[in-house]
């Protein structure tokens, strides 16, 4: 039992969804000339923050 699960969690500083990092609640987007970015599925909004 040496190793320890950290989660973390995600959360729009648009609206203030939250949902696990990661989590398949978030949708994946391709932009151009800055690649792959997490956006939020209420709002969609790339302004994510993620905290432990």
């Amino acid at each position: 039992m040496g190793s320890q699960m950290t989660h973390e969690r995600s959360r729009c500083r648009n609206c203030g969804f939250e949902a696990p990092g990661g989590d398949d609640e978030w949708r994946r987007i391709e932009v151009p000339k800055l690649g792959r970015m997490t956006q939020c599925p209420d709002c969609e909004s790339t302004d994510i923050i993620t905290s432990r």
